[in-house]
Protein backbone atom coordinates (compact mmCIF):
# COMPACT_ATOMS: atom_id res chain seq x y z
CA UNK A 1 0.00 0.00 0.00
CA UNK A 2 1.10 3.28 -0.95
CA UNK A 3 2.16 5.89 1.97
CA UNK A 4 3.27 9.27 2.77
CA UNK A 5 6.36 8.47 4.40
CA UNK A 6 7.67 5.47 2.17
CA UNK A 7 8.58 4.29 -1.15
CA UNK A 8 5.80 2.33 -3.45
CA UNK A 9 6.45 -1.14 -2.39
CA UNK A 10 8.95 -2.50 -5.11
CA UNK A 11 8.63 0.33 -7.09
CA UNK A 12 10.37 0.60 -10.50
CA UNK A 13 14.28 -0.73 -10.10
CA UNK A 14 15.55 0.48 -13.35
CA UNK A 15 15.79 -1.65 -16.47
CA UNK A 16 18.21 -3.57 -15.68
CA UNK A 17 16.61 -5.47 -12.52
CA UNK A 18 13.52 -6.59 -15.01
CA UNK A 19 15.57 -7.22 -18.19
CA UNK A 20 15.84 -10.86 -17.82
CA UNK A 21 12.41 -10.84 -16.77
CA UNK A 22 11.04 -8.96 -20.05
CA UNK A 23 13.89 -11.70 -22.11
CA UNK A 24 12.03 -14.70 -21.00
CA UNK A 25 8.81 -13.61 -22.36
CA UNK A 26 9.74 -11.79 -25.69
CA UNK A 27 12.46 -12.78 -27.06
CA UNK A 28 12.77 -10.30 -29.87
CA UNK A 29 13.56 -7.74 -27.25
CA UNK A 30 17.56 -9.31 -27.40
CA UNK A 31 18.15 -7.12 -30.47
CA UNK A 32 16.03 -4.09 -29.05
CA UNK A 33 17.82 -3.49 -26.24
CA UNK A 34 21.23 -4.59 -27.63
CA UNK A 35 21.76 -0.93 -28.38
CA UNK A 36 19.71 0.51 -25.38
CA UNK A 37 23.02 2.05 -23.99
CA UNK A 38 23.53 4.42 -26.90
CA UNK A 39 20.82 7.04 -27.21
CA UNK A 40 22.11 9.05 -30.40
CA UNK A 41 21.48 6.48 -33.18
CA UNK A 42 20.35 7.30 -37.07
CA UNK A 43 19.63 10.82 -37.60
CA UNK A 44 16.29 11.17 -37.65
CA UNK A 45 15.49 13.74 -40.51
CA UNK A 46 11.96 14.61 -40.56
CA UNK A 47 10.39 15.99 -43.91
CA UNK A 48 9.42 19.38 -43.99
CA UNK A 49 11.55 20.43 -41.81
CA UNK A 50 14.87 22.38 -43.47
CA UNK A 51 17.68 22.06 -42.02
CA UNK A 52 16.13 19.68 -39.31
CA UNK A 53 17.74 21.62 -36.71
CA UNK A 54 16.42 22.21 -33.28
CA UNK A 55 14.64 25.35 -32.79
CA UNK A 56 14.88 27.63 -30.18
CA UNK A 57 11.29 27.51 -27.74
CA UNK A 58 11.25 29.63 -24.54
CA UNK A 59 8.32 28.56 -24.17
CA UNK A 60 9.25 24.81 -24.70
CA UNK A 61 9.19 22.12 -22.34
CA UNK A 62 12.88 21.69 -20.62
CA UNK A 63 14.58 19.02 -18.56
CA UNK A 64 13.64 20.93 -15.29
CA UNK A 65 10.00 20.36 -15.58
CA UNK A 66 8.94 24.06 -17.02
CA UNK A 67 5.54 23.46 -18.24
CA UNK A 68 5.09 24.31 -22.05
CA UNK A 69 2.69 26.72 -23.96
CA UNK A 70 3.15 25.03 -27.04
CA UNK A 71 0.58 24.87 -29.50
CA UNK A 72 1.50 21.45 -30.09
CA UNK A 73 -0.41 19.70 -26.95
CA UNK A 74 -3.43 19.60 -28.33
CA UNK A 75 -5.43 16.04 -27.52
CA UNK A 76 -6.55 16.21 -31.06
CA UNK A 77 -3.83 18.41 -32.81
CA UNK A 78 -0.80 17.50 -31.18
CA UNK A 79 2.31 17.01 -33.67
CA UNK A 80 1.16 14.62 -36.23
CA UNK A 81 3.67 15.16 -38.70
CA UNK A 82 7.14 16.45 -37.89
CA UNK A 83 6.42 19.70 -39.52
CA UNK A 84 3.80 20.71 -37.12
CA UNK A 85 5.19 22.84 -34.56
CA UNK A 86 6.58 20.92 -31.29
CA UNK A 87 8.33 22.64 -28.72
CA UNK A 88 12.08 22.58 -28.43
CA UNK A 89 12.00 18.79 -26.43
CA UNK A 90 10.33 16.95 -29.22
CA UNK A 91 12.37 18.88 -32.34
CA UNK A 92 15.51 18.23 -30.08
CA UNK A 93 15.36 14.41 -30.82
CA UNK A 94 14.48 14.69 -34.77
CA UNK A 95 17.42 17.20 -34.68
CA UNK A 96 20.19 14.63 -33.01
CA UNK A 97 18.58 11.31 -34.33
CA UNK A 98 17.90 10.23 -30.67
CA UNK A 99 15.33 7.42 -30.29
CA UNK A 100 12.84 7.04 -26.80
CA UNK A 101 14.88 6.11 -24.19
CA UNK A 102 14.58 2.50 -23.08
CA UNK A 103 13.12 1.99 -19.58
CA UNK A 104 11.74 -0.16 -16.87
CA UNK A 105 8.37 -1.73 -17.41
CA UNK A 106 8.40 -1.95 -13.74
CA UNK A 107 7.10 -3.93 -11.02
CA UNK A 108 3.48 -3.92 -12.08
CA UNK A 109 2.97 -3.67 -16.06
CA UNK A 110 -0.11 -6.26 -16.24
CA UNK A 111 1.64 -7.46 -19.51
CA UNK A 112 2.20 -10.85 -18.31
CA UNK A 113 5.60 -10.40 -18.04
CA UNK A 114 4.91 -10.01 -13.92
CA UNK A 115 1.91 -11.92 -12.78
CA UNK A 116 -1.44 -10.82 -14.42
CA UNK A 117 -1.91 -10.01 -18.60
CA UNK A 118 -4.72 -7.73 -19.00
CA UNK A 119 -3.57 -7.68 -23.11
CA UNK A 120 -5.41 -10.50 -23.25
CA UNK A 121 -8.39 -9.48 -21.90
CA UNK A 122 -10.90 -8.36 -24.64
CA UNK A 123 -11.81 -5.22 -24.02
CA UNK A 124 -8.70 -3.91 -23.33
CA UNK A 125 -8.36 -1.79 -26.55
CA UNK A 126 -9.42 1.10 -25.54
CA UNK A 127 -8.97 5.57 -25.65
CA UNK A 128 -10.73 6.02 -22.26
CA UNK A 129 -8.95 4.03 -19.49
CA UNK A 130 -10.29 5.70 -16.63
CA UNK A 131 -12.49 2.52 -15.68
CA UNK A 132 -12.66 -0.98 -15.13
CA UNK A 133 -13.76 -3.44 -17.92
CA UNK A 134 -14.77 -7.38 -17.82
CA UNK A 135 -15.92 -8.03 -14.58
CA UNK A 136 -15.25 -4.59 -12.92
CA UNK A 137 -16.83 -0.95 -13.80
CA UNK A 138 -15.14 1.17 -11.02
CA UNK A 139 -14.10 4.55 -12.44
CA UNK A 140 -11.75 6.33 -11.15
CA UNK A 141 -11.81 10.74 -9.75
CA UNK A 142 -9.20 12.54 -10.78
CA UNK A 143 -8.06 15.89 -13.10
CA UNK A 144 -8.48 14.77 -16.50
CA UNK A 145 -5.70 13.86 -18.78
CA UNK A 146 -5.57 13.93 -22.34
CA UNK A 147 -2.00 11.84 -23.51
CA UNK A 148 -1.17 12.51 -27.21
CA UNK A 149 1.74 10.17 -28.54
CA UNK A 150 3.35 10.51 -32.14
CA UNK A 151 5.09 7.59 -33.14
CA UNK A 152 7.68 8.24 -35.61
CA UNK A 153 10.39 5.23 -37.94
CA UNK A 154 13.87 7.30 -37.15
CA UNK A 155 15.41 4.76 -39.72
CA UNK A 156 13.09 6.42 -42.23
CA UNK A 157 13.59 9.70 -41.73
CA UNK A 158 10.87 9.64 -39.11
CA UNK A 159 8.01 8.88 -41.26
CA UNK A 160 4.60 7.98 -38.87
CA UNK A 161 4.55 4.40 -37.42
CA UNK A 162 0.63 3.84 -38.69
CA UNK A 163 -0.58 0.59 -37.79
CA UNK A 164 2.07 0.64 -34.70
CA UNK A 165 0.17 0.05 -31.00
CA UNK A 166 0.90 1.44 -27.83
CA UNK A 167 -0.02 -0.36 -24.47
CA UNK A 168 -0.19 2.72 -21.63
CA UNK A 169 -0.57 2.36 -18.07
CA UNK A 170 0.00 4.45 -14.96
CA UNK A 171 -0.64 4.36 -11.06
CA UNK A 172 -4.04 6.44 -9.78
CA UNK A 173 -4.02 9.71 -7.73
CA UNK A 174 -3.40 7.79 -4.25
CA UNK A 175 -0.19 6.40 -6.22
CA UNK A 176 -1.71 2.72 -6.33
CA UNK A 177 -1.87 0.38 -9.59
CA UNK A 178 -4.55 -1.48 -10.76
CA UNK A 179 -4.16 -5.55 -10.86
CA UNK A 180 -1.11 -5.27 -7.92
CA UNK A 181 -1.89 -3.20 -4.88
CA UNK A 182 -3.79 -4.56 -2.05
CA UNK A 183 -7.67 -4.16 -2.75
CA UNK A 184 -7.09 -3.55 -6.32
CA UNK A 185 -6.41 -7.39 -7.92
CA UNK A 186 -9.46 -7.21 -9.19
CA UNK A 187 -9.46 -3.98 -10.89
CA UNK A 188 -7.87 -2.95 -14.45
CA UNK A 189 -8.08 0.81 -14.74
CA UNK A 190 -6.28 2.97 -16.05
CA UNK A 191 -4.79 0.42 -18.42
CA UNK A 192 -5.51 -0.15 -22.89
CA UNK A 193 -4.47 -0.11 -25.87
CA UNK A 194 -4.60 2.14 -28.89
CA UNK A 195 -3.36 1.33 -32.45
CA UNK A 196 -1.66 4.40 -34.39
CA UNK A 197 -3.14 6.31 -36.91
CA UNK A 198 -1.96 6.84 -40.83
CA UNK A 199 -0.04 10.21 -39.07
CA UNK A 200 1.42 7.59 -36.71
CA UNK A 201 -0.80 9.42 -34.05
CA UNK A 202 -3.26 7.71 -30.69
CA UNK A 203 -4.22 8.99 -27.56
CA UNK A 204 -5.50 8.15 -24.19
CA UNK A 205 -8.36 9.89 -22.15
CA UNK A 206 -7.64 9.36 -18.40
CA UNK A 207 -6.61 11.13 -15.22
CA UNK A 208 -3.34 12.63 -13.89
CA UNK A 209 -1.53 10.26 -12.35
CA UNK A 210 -0.63 10.50 -8.63
CA UNK A 211 3.17 11.02 -7.04
CA UNK A 212 4.69 8.19 -4.85
CA UNK A 213 8.24 8.03 -2.99
CA UNK A 214 10.82 7.01 -5.08
CA UNK A 215 9.61 8.10 -8.46
CA UNK A 216 8.88 11.55 -10.55
CA UNK A 217 5.18 11.25 -11.66
CA UNK A 218 5.37 9.10 -14.75
CA UNK A 219 3.45 7.39 -17.54
CA UNK A 220 4.38 4.02 -18.63
CA UNK A 221 4.35 2.57 -22.24
CA UNK A 222 5.38 -0.66 -24.37
CA UNK A 223 5.08 0.19 -28.27
CA UNK A 224 4.42 -2.76 -30.19
CA UNK A 225 4.87 -3.41 -34.27
CA UNK A 226 0.93 -3.93 -34.39
CA UNK A 227 -2.38 -4.50 -32.89
CA UNK A 228 -2.74 -7.97 -32.94
CA UNK A 229 0.97 -8.31 -31.26
CA UNK A 230 0.09 -6.17 -28.58
CA UNK A 231 -3.27 -7.79 -27.56
CA UNK A 232 -0.93 -11.24 -28.01
CA UNK A 233 1.81 -9.54 -26.00
CA UNK A 234 3.67 -9.95 -28.85
CA UNK A 235 6.91 -8.16 -30.18
CA UNK A 236 7.89 -4.86 -29.00
CA UNK A 237 9.51 -2.36 -30.40
CA UNK A 238 9.88 -0.11 -27.73
CA UNK A 239 9.48 0.30 -23.38
CA UNK A 240 9.65 3.62 -22.45
CA UNK A 241 7.67 6.20 -19.75
CA UNK A 242 6.48 9.42 -19.84
CA UNK A 243 7.43 12.24 -17.63
CA UNK A 244 4.99 14.82 -16.19
CA UNK A 245 5.95 18.50 -16.27
CA UNK A 246 6.84 20.28 -12.55
CA UNK A 247 4.48 22.37 -13.02
CA UNK A 248 1.69 21.27 -13.98
CA UNK A 249 2.56 18.36 -10.76
CA UNK A 250 1.95 21.38 -8.64
CA UNK A 251 -1.16 23.02 -10.07
CA UNK A 252 -3.00 19.29 -10.12
CA UNK A 253 -1.73 17.87 -6.35
CA UNK A 254 -2.42 21.52 -4.96
CA UNK A 255 -6.11 19.82 -5.34
CA UNK A 256 -8.65 17.94 -3.50
CA UNK A 257 -7.90 14.16 -3.83
CA UNK A 258 -4.07 14.32 -4.35
CA UNK A 259 -3.01 15.06 -0.43
CA UNK A 260 -0.79 12.33 -0.52
CA UNK A 261 0.82 13.08 -3.97
CA UNK A 262 1.48 16.78 -2.69
CA UNK A 263 3.35 15.32 0.16
CA UNK A 264 5.33 13.07 -1.59
CA UNK A 265 6.30 14.90 -4.91
CA UNK A 266 8.57 17.24 -3.55
CA UNK A 267 10.73 14.04 -2.07
CA UNK A 268 11.78 12.98 -5.35
CA UNK A 269 13.57 15.52 -8.46
CA UNK A 270 13.89 14.45 -12.38
CA UNK A 271 17.41 14.60 -11.60
CA UNK A 272 16.94 11.81 -8.61
CA UNK A 273 14.63 9.50 -10.25
CA UNK A 274 15.87 6.49 -11.13
CA UNK A 275 14.68 6.55 -14.43
CA UNK A 276 14.57 9.65 -15.59
CA UNK A 277 18.03 10.92 -13.97
CA UNK A 278 20.67 10.22 -16.16
CA UNK A 279 19.52 12.93 -18.15
CA UNK A 280 16.76 14.77 -16.81
CA UNK A 281 13.96 13.41 -18.74
CA UNK A 282 14.65 15.72 -21.86
CA UNK A 283 13.25 13.41 -24.22
CA UNK A 284 10.70 12.08 -22.30
CA UNK A 285 9.34 14.67 -20.65
CA UNK A 286 5.90 15.62 -22.14
CA UNK A 287 4.48 18.93 -23.78
CA UNK A 288 1.65 20.01 -21.75
CA UNK A 289 -1.31 22.40 -21.53
CA UNK A 290 -4.27 23.33 -19.30
CA UNK A 291 -4.96 23.73 -15.28
CA UNK A 292 -6.40 21.45 -13.25
CA UNK A 293 -10.07 23.20 -12.87
CA UNK A 294 -10.01 22.30 -17.16
CA UNK A 295 -7.70 19.52 -17.10
CA UNK A 296 -4.72 18.82 -18.72
CA UNK A 297 -2.93 17.65 -22.23
CA UNK A 298 0.62 16.00 -22.61
CA UNK A 299 1.69 15.15 -25.62
CA UNK A 300 5.05 13.57 -26.92
CA UNK A 301 6.81 12.59 -29.97
CA UNK A 302 8.16 9.30 -30.23
CA UNK A 303 10.91 8.52 -31.97
CA UNK A 304 11.37 4.64 -32.63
Amino acid sequence: MTTSNGPHPDHDRGLEFDLSTLLSRRNTLGVLFAGAATAALAACTPAGTGSGTATDSASGATASGTASSSTATSSTTAAASPSASASSTVTRAFAEGVEIPQETAGPYPGDGSNGPNVLEASGVVRQDITSSFGTSSTKVDGVPLTVTLTLLDNANGCVPLSGAAVYAWHCDRDGKYSLYDSGLENENYLRGVQEADANGQLSFTTIFPGAYNGRWPHIHFEVFESLSNATSAGRLLAVSQIALTDAACRDVYATAGYETSAENFPNTTLKSDNVFGDDGGVYQLATMTGSASAGYTAALNVTI
